[in-house]
């Protein structure tokens, strides 16, 4: 039998403390009147959650658009924190690592996850480089790219994480295949109620996988343009198309190119400008971007904008062309250099504004 939204797990805990539905109420009331600012944002949270509506809403990052403001029913919410439970086997009174900031739906799921499948969780301040009892075994944690970058030399007791929210760089992947843990990269948005699919990455326990396969209840499909359609009826009434580019292995399965809004046409070829900043990787230490710029001859031709490198351009574009699968197309015909790039308030590239303000 599902769970409906207004229960909280009776093996839940928080911060070490169990609650039940009211008495976490005053603490969600504690944490607005007294807490520092994260805890505010998770009480306002709570509150909301907590409430007699069958609905909330959430902001998206805006990452890949302008942040919206959409409506999420709760029940859809608890869904798929099932979901996640029975993809990764999460059992009550498992423990959980929760660093994510409550504002978004990452940070707001875990905390959705640890109510309803009974998770003792551990909520810490959401940073670039979060704070957390290293010597404590967790169950299951969920990061973005740049907090796993500056914490994975203490991540060995921590059984399961998930990275979403940005790409996974080769250089962290790398780092990542030395590891004792078992990593997975997520895919999915807001819309969606986070991850609808995920790919395990190579580690020390546990072999890479090629494809992102599918959550439990959810299938995929392709419309006209290759762009990935998901079907999940218990987290999004009708089925969603998404601007992502895949191939589709099978209803369950898929290798994602890239987002149709950033495919760059030059001279006849698509390029895929994901599938070229991974190539890149190798020799770029400092965040990058690959876009299309006007060209008379060409239409767009490929360039390279990358963030206060500590190399110059003429030297970055030497190592370039000794990387092996690099074609021709994919070498970049200009790098641009800037101080900064455009970011969200929680500190994704904010690609299109980034572009737009170096290309014009």
């Amino acid at each position: 039998m599902t769970p409906k939204y207004d229960k909280v797990h009776n093996r839940f805990k928080l911060n070490g403390l169990h609650y039940n539905h009211e008495e976490l109420k005053e603490v969600a009331y504690s944490l607005i009147k007294e807490g520092e600012a994260f805890e505010k944002v998770t009480g306002n949270f709570l509150i909301d959650w907590l409430n007699d509506n069958d609905y909330l809403y959430v902001n998206t990052s805006g990452s890949t658009g302008t942040p919206k403001r959409i409506k999420l029913k709760k029940q859809a919410m608890v869904n798929s924190a099932i979901a996640t439970g029975d993809y990764f086997g999460l059992e009550p009174g498992d423990t959980a690592l929760d660093c994510l900031p409550s504002h978004y739906i990452a940070g707001k799921m875990m905390l959705v996850r640890a109510m309803i499948l009974g998770l003792e969780i551990d909520h810490v301040e959401p940073s670039a480089h979060p704070l957390f009892d290293y010597e404590k075994k967790y169950d299951f944690c969920a990061m973005i790219p740049l907090q796993l970058k500056h914490t994975i030399n203490y991540t060995q007791n921590i059984k399961t994480i998930i990275v979403g929210g940005s790409k996974v760089t080769q250089p962290l992947l790398e780092r990542i295949k030395s590891s004792h843990s078992t990593f997975y990269e997520t895919y999915g948005m807001t819309e969606t109620v986070t991850h609808v699919a995920v790919k395990r990455l190579a580690s020390k326990v546990s072999k890479g996988e090629a494809l992102f396969n599918a959550l439990p209840n959810v299938t995929f499909s392709q419309d006209d343009k290759q762009c990935l359609i998901v079907h999940a009826p218990k987290l999004v009434e009708e089925s969603l198309v998404t601007s992502d580019i895949v191939d589709l292995k099978s209803e369950t399965s898929f290798e994602l190119l890239g987002r149709a809004d950033n495919v760059i046409n030059s001279g006849g070829i698509k390029l895929f400008p994901e599938q070229i900043e991974d190539k890149l990787q190798p020799v770029i230490d400092e965040r990058f971007i690959v876009a299309g710029e006007e060209d008379d001859t060409l239409g767009e031709r490929l360039v390279l904008i990358v963030e206060n490198p500590r190399d110059s351009a003429e030297s970055i574009s030497n190592r370039i062309r000794f990387i092996k699968g690099l074609t021709k197309y994919e070498v970049p015909k200009h790098i641009y250099i800037v101080d900064k790039f455009v970011e969200t308030v929680n500190g994704k590239i904010q690609r299109n504004e980034t572009i737009k303000s170096v290309l014009g």
